[in-house]
């Protein structure tokens, strides 16, 4: 008798992506939120006061997650238990894998094998907090939680022959609320050398509204921002050089200039918004972020370079050739393309440096930059998981509803899968 198929669970700060393993793409994304009828849920302490469903009162069970929390939004109270990646509040977090379980994924959770991700430089406490849950409050018979780089990276091997089965490389995972860049050598996340990037899709997003606004297009202030982020969605791109793109729409407004079409949320009426200069600046501030913000100057190849000069030396070549992105604010077009440029050139100034200052007596052998880029990498993080959850080995590697028995949740600080101890 064949096993039912584990399921894979990707708890993002904007979205979570859930489905079962062997799939190429996860069965819902649903954001990341919850509607509360009461305020009591609204406790930042690890584990709110009505934890454990047999404390609960029949207030605490009328609740909305995804869609349908937004929805509500307006009768209810709105949570993220979610904050930069990391749980902020466990009590609704468990409410929010309870209705992911039962509504969405409508499966037994004692018949399923589970594999959650976390993200970098997670404490160890939340992986015993998510393990308590989910053996307590579920009764998984096992589960996995699984670093998102190193899934990312997993994801990328199908797209990028040279690097196939290779668990080194740098990831940059830019999502709604944050960014980062991780390097990853022999499926270690090198953690003194991970880089936080304070541009996000929320960021670029309230970019192109302030653009928008500035330029006195006649949008409804209730619109303003889910306007902004469909028109960032639908036709921003990456230029190679800005003052040359400034130049072409000049010369021929009408090819580069784009009529976004929509209708009022509220009296359905139609109107139009033209797209101009929104459609390259909003992706611009990964590389020129002073254009949206004076507080972070650091362009986004700047920043790839120092983790990686921060990572071990024998490492270096390997995080250079293998630059993997992942999530959904690397998806526009040509971002992979003008990051590698200008990260080789920054990669080829400094051997170029170092052969002036030998006097011509070293020859440096050339460093490979390759920045990857592939169709699963909006949700590479849940495509990897579930590429690792369809293996025989798995199995072989989850932790146990025995072992947390007999040992109790510190067992989650050990990762099977490489033997790392956190």
């Amino acid at each position: 008798m064949s096993r039912p198929p584990p399921i894979v669970i990707d708890n993002g700060t904007g979205y979570t992506k859930m489905g079962y393993a062997g799939n190429t793409d996860p069965q819902y994304i649903i954001p990341t939120t919850i509607a509360t009828a009461t305020t009591a849920a609204s406790s930042t302490s690890k584990f709110g006061a009505g934890n454990l469903a047999s404390k609960r009162g029949i207030e605490d069970l009328d609740f909305f997650i995804g869609d349908e929390a937004i929805a509500n939004a307006k009768t209810y109270q709105q949570h993220y238990p979610i904050r930069h990646g990391q749980i902020d509040n466990w009590d609704l977090m468990e409410r929010f894998w309870e209705q992911s379980i039962f509504k969405y994924l409508r499966c037994e959770p004692e018949d399923h094998h589970f594999l959650l991700t976390e993200p970098p430089l997670n404490p160890p406490e939340n992986r015993e907090y998510t393990a308590e849950i989910f053996f307590e409050s579920f009764n998984v018979p096992a589960m996995y939680i699984a670093v998102q780089a190193v899934l990312a990276l997993a994801a990328s091997w199908r797209y990028n022959k040279e690097a196939a089965g290779s668990l080194t490389g740098t990831v940059i995972d830019s999502g709604d609320g944050v960014t980062h860049v991780i390097p990853v050598a022999e499926g270690y996340v090198i953690g003194s050398s991970i880089k936080h990037i304070p541009i996000a899709g929320r960021d670029i997003t309230q970019f192109v509204q302030k653009l928008l606004r500035e330029r006195g297009e006649t949008i409804p202030p209730e619109d303003s921002l889910d306007v902004a982020k469909r028109i960032k969605e639908m036709y921003s791109y990456v230029c190679p050089d800005i003052v040359k793109e400034f130049k072409r729409y000049e010369q021929e407004p009408a090819k580069y200039i784009k009529q976004f079409e929509t209708q009022h949320s509220v009296t359905k009426q139609p109107y139009t918004v033209d797209v101009g200069y929104e459609r390259f600046l909003g992706p611009e501030i990964f590389f020129s972020p002073e254009i949206a913000s004076p507080d972070f100057t650091t362009p986004l190849p700047i920043t790839v370079d120092q983790c990686i000069q921060s990572s071990p030396i024998d490492t270096r070549r390997g995080l250079y050739k293998n630059i993997v992105l992942s999530g959904g604010s690397t998806m526009y077009k040509d971002l992979g393309k003008r990051l590698q440029r200008d990260l080789k050139k920054i990669v080829d100034n400094r051997v170029a440096m170092s052969e002036a200052l030998s006097g011509g007596q070293l020859k440096a052998r050339e460093v490979d930059v390759n920045v990857v880029s592939h169709k699963k990498q909006r949700y590479a993080v849940w495509y990897g998981g579930s590429l690792l959850a369809d293996t025989a080995e798995f199995f072989q590697y989850c932790h146990t509803k025995k072992d947390y028995e007999e040992y109790g949740p510190s067992i989650c600080r050990h990762n099977r899968v490489f033997g790392s101890i956190s």
